[in-house]
C-alpha cells in the first residue's frame, strides 16, 4: 500500500514544488511507483512535469468535486511518475467544498481505489491553510516540511506544528511529521548554520540528512518542463534529490544508518 505524503508549508517560496517534483523522479528513477498530486491552483507542479495546465482535463478539481476518478484523471510523465494536474479551476474548489457532505476527506477517498497502484503519493500543497490542505492533510500517513535555514522559517515552522497537531485531533489521527527537509543551503552563511543547528537539536532524526543546497539547475529545470535529473543529472540539485530519496527509502525500510549531511556540498 502506498505511503502517502503531505510536502507542505504555510511559508511560501520554500521549495515544496520544487521537492515534490524532484523527488517524485527520483523515487521513480529508483523503481518506486509514484502518484505526484498538484493541490495547487497555480499548477506549478503541472508545468513541471511538462504537462501543459490548459490541456491537462480533468484534474484534481474535476476529482474533488465529484465530476470523474482518480483512474481517469491521472497521467503518465516521461519521468516514469504519475501526476493528477492542476490548474486554475482549482480555485473554484475552495468554495464548492464548502457546501458538500465530507468536505475534508474527499481526497483520501478518491485515493483509496488506486492506492495499491503506487508505493509513494506525494502532494504538494499550497502555501495556505485552506480547504485544499486540509483535504491533502486528512488523506496524509505524514508530512514533508520543506523549508529555508532562516530566522522567519522557525516561526513559521512553530506555526504549522500546531496546525499539524489540530488536524490529527480532528481529521487525522495517523498523521505524522515524517522530516523536516533544509532547502536553499547557503553552509557560507552563520545563521542558516545556526539555524540548521538548531533544528537538528530540537527534532533529532526528524530532519532529514540530506540537505537541498541553492542551485541554479534547479531553478532552471521547470522551465524547461523537466525535474532536474532528466534536465541535468550531475548538477549538485539532481545528486541530493537522489540522496533524499534513497534516504526515504531507507527511512521506509527500516535501514536508515547515522551518516554525514548530504548534498550540501555535493
Amino acid at each position: 500500500m502506498a505511503r502517502i505524503l503531505a510536502v507542505t508549508n504555510q511559508k511560501g517560496g520554500v521549495g515544496k514544488t520544487t521537492t515534490a517534483v524532484n523527488l517524485s523522479a527520483c523515487l521513480a528513477a529508483l523503481g518506486q511507483r509514484v502518484l505526484m498530486v498538484d493541490l495547487d491552483p497555480q499548477g506549478n507542479a503541472t508545468t513541471g512535469c511538462g504537462v501543459v495546465k490548459r490541456e491537462a482535463l480533468p484534474t484534481v478539481y474535476q476529482i474533488l468535486i465529484g465530476r470523474s476518478t482518480l483512474a481517469k484523471a491521472r497521467l503518465h510523465t516521461e519521468f516514469g511518475f504519475d501526476i493528477l494536474p492542476a490548474n486554475r479551476d482549482l480555485a473554484g474548489a475552495e468554495v464548492e467544498l464548502i457546501e458538500m457532505d465530507g468536505r475534508e476527506f474527499r481526497l483520501r477517498d478518491a485515493l483509496a481505489p488506486v492506492l495499491a497502484d503506487y508505493d509513494f503519493v506525494l502532494m504538494d500543497c499550497p502555501p495556505a491553510l485552506n480547504m485544499l490542505t486540509v483535504n491533502g492533510l486528512a488523506a496524509a500517513h505524514a508530512v514533508m516540511i520543506p523549508m529555508q535555514c532562516e530566522y522567519y522559517a522557525l516561526e513559521g515552522l512553530t506555526d504549522l506544528v500546531a496546525t499539524l497537531k489540530k488536524v490529527r485531533a480532528k481529521l487525522n489521527p495517523r498523521l505524522e511529521i515524517e522530516g523536516l527537509l533544509r532547502t536553499m543551503f547557503d553552509p557560507r552563511s552563520t545563521l542558516t548554520q545556526q539555524v540548521s543547528g538548531e533544528l537538528v537539536g530540537h527534532f533529532g532524526d526528524k530532519v532529514y540528512r540530506t540537505i537541498i543546497p541553492r542551485n541554479v539547475r534547479l531553478a532552471e529545470a521547470p522551465s524547461y518542463g523537466k525535474p532536474v535529473i532528466a534536465f541535468d543529472r550531475l548538477s549538485r540539485g539532481a545528486q541530493a534529490y537522489g540522496a533524499l530519496a534513497q534516504e526515504l527509502l531507507d527511512r521506509r525500510d527500516g535501514a536508515a544508518q547515522p551518516a554525514a549531511e548530504q548534498g550540501a556540498q555535493a
